[in-house]
């Protein structure tokens, strides 16, 4: 909620692009002036026509926003980056817009005039959201940052102020309220539950919330579409993190039918020119990695050699897509016959959930050690991308064992190739637990797109570089 402070702040933002926009006109006037490249030209053949700065004026605000360019992002989003992407867009058709126009109006516009203007033009509106986004985070660590009261302490209550407390500084977590009496007072997740959902608005008014995040499960619907209708009055931001289990199957998209709104659940798989698109950029960039690591191949090989006997490379089998076993080949990390130590290092908790890797596993050598801190023991694997039993990012194959463990609704993350890094090995890696693995890779199948892809290999390099995460 706290609808005028968002639409005051996207009016900001548009005031502030169209001063910009209209400032890296100008500048490109004295770029395509004084730059020595090309033909140097006198001053009245750079100058632009006021009509011009009145179409850039118009064109930037509207075409910004059908970019959502000015959609305000949660204050959890981590970096400038989600903002940037859509700024990008925005740009791009801003410039084929009005290079549009002055087709039928202006022809004589320098065309190394336009590309200087659109570079500095992406540079200043690129540069003032990086500085809003520092002030922002800046005045978040001074204590202006958002109150969260989290209603439901299940499972998905309890990850995400995991999540907030380790990853978002700024925001500080009041506590929690559930439908259990029995959990009032308890602590979960290092927060206080204070109550019952039926103290929601006297909480929210007495610990001074700002932000309400509702995690129940959709069973709670009914309840939950009150629960909000009757936050209206309240000036606090509200939103609803759906059970990882109560969608599982499924990919949701926003559609209506006259005039109602529907949520259109659709299988999450990989299709179609998708498919294609993906198989390509695991080939550009697989192959590539291949031929730069092979000289470095008889180097390692040489290392693992001489800290520990046995095999240089192994072929461990795993399950990939639709469940097909295929072989999927590593630089060996633990001492030969590893799987005869493996129900020392095997846990299982309480509620069935298996724990495998941890700290100081015997079986692993020391030099293994170091390959698995930094993912080196996984570049062989790029001869399965190449082979097309994986990509470069997807779920990740899993031993057939575990796979025998599975409830129904966990199959579901064979429904795409197998990858290389994927969404939990950037959300944590090995610190998180086993069972989440398996709701990471839900989430990547459903929210599938090239962007993704891209966002967690740029992920990937940063949690190799400091191994976090990894046993």
């Amino acid at each position: 909620m706290r609808r005028h402070s968002r639409l005051n702040q996207s009016i900001y933002m548009a005031a502030v692009d169209i001063v910009l926009t209209l400032l890296a006109l100008y500048l490109a006037s004295w770029a395509r002036h004084l730059v020595p490249w090309g033909t140097r030209l006198e001053w009245r053949f750079v100058a632009l026509p006021w009509p011009v700065y009145l179409m850039a004026g118009i064109v930037w605000p509207v075409v910004l926003s059908l970019t959502s360019t000015y959609r305000v992002r949660p204050a959890g989003s981590r970096g400038p980056l989600p903002a940037l992407r859509p700024l990008v867009l925005g740009v791009g058709l801003s410039l084929l817009t009005l290079a549009g126009a002055l087709y039928f109006t202006y022809r004589l516009v320098p065309r190394r005039q336009f590309l200087y203007f659109g570079i500095i033009d992406l540079l200043l509106l690129a540069l003032v959201r990086v500085i809003a986004h520092a002030a922002h985070r800046m005045a978040r660590r001074d204590g202006h940052g958002p109150r969260l009261l989290i209603a439901g302490a299940g499972r998905v209550g309890s990850e995400i102020a995991r999540q907030v407390q380790a990853h978002d500084g700024g925001r500080r977590l009041i506590g929690f309220l559930d439908d259990d009496p029995a959990k009032v007072g308890q602590e979960i997740a290092g927060a206080p539950v204070l109550g019952t959902l039926d103290a929601l608005e006297e909480i929210i008014t007495a610990q001074s919330v700002t932000e309400v995040v509702f995690a129940l499960p959709l069973r709670a619907h009914e309840r939950l579409m009150w629960l909000v209708l009757n936050l209206e009055r309240l000036p606090v931001e509200v939103s609803v993190v759906p059970d990882y289990f109560d969608l599982a199957f499924f990919r949701a998209r926003m559609d209506e039918l006259f005039g109602f709104p529907l949520i259109r659940l659709r299988a999450s798989a990989i299709e179609g020119g998708a498919r294609v698109v993906k198989r390509l950029f695991d080939l550009a960039l697989s192959i590539p990695a291949l031929i730069v690591c092979l000289p470095l191949f008889p180097i390692v090989a040489l290392i693992i050699r001489l800290d520990s006997p046995g095999r240089i490379l192994f072929k461990q089998e795993r399950i990939g897509e639709n469940c097909q076993r295929f072989g999927m080949w590593k630089l060996r990390t633990m001492v030969e016959h590893a799987d005869e130590m493996l129900p020392s290092v095997v846990h299982e908790e309480p509620d069935g959930n298996v724990t495998y890797k941890r700290p100081n596993d015997p079986r692993v050598t020391r030099v293994g050690r170091f390959l698995r801190r930094h993912s080196l023991d996984e570049l062989p694997q790029v001869i399965n991308v190449i082979k097309g039993e994986m990509s470069l990012v997807g779920p990740r194959p899993e031993l057939p064992w575990m796979v025998e463990r599975y409830e129904g609704w966990q199959r579901r993350r064979f429904a795409v190739p197998p990858g290389i890094t994927g969404w939990w090995q950037v959300s944590g890696r090995s610190d998180r637990p086993m069972h989440l693995h398996v709701e990471d890779d839900l989430y990547y199948i459903q929210n599938y797109s090239l962007w993704l892809d891209v966002r967690i290999l740029c992920r990937t390099v940063g949690v190799v570089l400091t191994g976090k995460g990894a046993y």
